[in-house]
């Protein structure tokens, strides 16, 4: 079996004083991916024994940021989406594995006043055309912050968030045009029902003391990986950011 995490640290750095170190250890996955790591490169000198580690850091400075550990060599390593316009935020890392890509991703914010909605939609376009070309070629398993809750039963007050950044029909329709291009929502195939499970909590009004949060980090799998899967699990219990880490197992 092989063990998938993914984690937006909002701040390496910041993470790494909070015990990030410790939480890598425990959790001792065969594949790590962080989203928004906002460091340049030597910035932090962070090494783990049995790992490779892959970075791809945006032009800003404090900025976005993924980056994957791995226990596995890749055949090859892809960063961005092959797009010029979208490949400035170091948003995007594949693994090339013998049997399946893993691509990590930080999917742009629609921001206060939904003032990048318009990119968002465009980016949901050329990301989810990008994922279809390697699943042409072999099974994808994607995961990281997307951004967006997808159904009500995703967050604590849909209601009142509806026209909000990361709820918006809008976002919440292109996730759904991705599912029906043929992937799968790991966490919703174990526990279709499940309430109250959530990945980010905002730092404000003490949203995680009153679980007041929102499930927008991921893991999606090829339809064709369904038999695959193993187990799939949101770790609430971890800290160290405002989002907590995902799982899944295949193989």
């Amino acid at each position: 079996m092989m063990k998938f995490i993914s984690w937006n640290v909002n701040g390496l750095r910041a993470c790494c004083e909070k015990g990030f170190k410790d939480t890598f250890a425990t959790l001792d996955a065969d594949f790590f991916c962080l989203q928004e790591t906002k460091m340049q490169a030597g910035q932090l000198d962070l090494e783990f024994e049995g790992y490779r580690a892959y970075w791809n850091y945006a032009e800003k400075k404090g900025y976005s940021g993924t980056a994957i550990f791995t226990r596995h060599e890749p055949l090859s390593v892809a960063y961005g989406i092959g797009q010029e316009a979208h490949d400035k935020e170091g948003r995007v890392i594949t693994l090339e594995m013998p049997g399946f890509y893993l691509v990590t991703v930080y999917t742009p914010n629609s921001q206060d006043g939904l003032k990048r909605l318009d990119y968002r939609m465009e980016w949901e376009d050329e990301f989810r055309a990008y994922l279809l070309g390697l699943d042409a070629r072999k099974p994808v398993i994607v995961c990281g912050d997307l951004n967006v809750a997808h159904k009500e039963i995703d967050l604590k007050n849909p209601k009142s968030n509806r026209k909000n950044a990361g709820f918006t029909d809008e976002e919440r329709a292109k996730f759904g045009i991705l599912l029906d291009s043929g992937f799968t929502d790991t966490f919703r195939y174990f526990y279709p029902e499940q309430e109250g499970i959530y990945s980010w909590w905002s730092y404000r009004f003490k949203a995680r003391e009153k679980n007041a949060g929102w499930r927008i980090d991921y893991f999606l799998v090829s339809k064709r990986l369904e038999q695959e899967l193993k187990s799939a699990a949101i770790h609430t219990d971890i800290f160290g950011s405002d989002h907590c880490p995902v799982e899944v197992d295949l193989f």
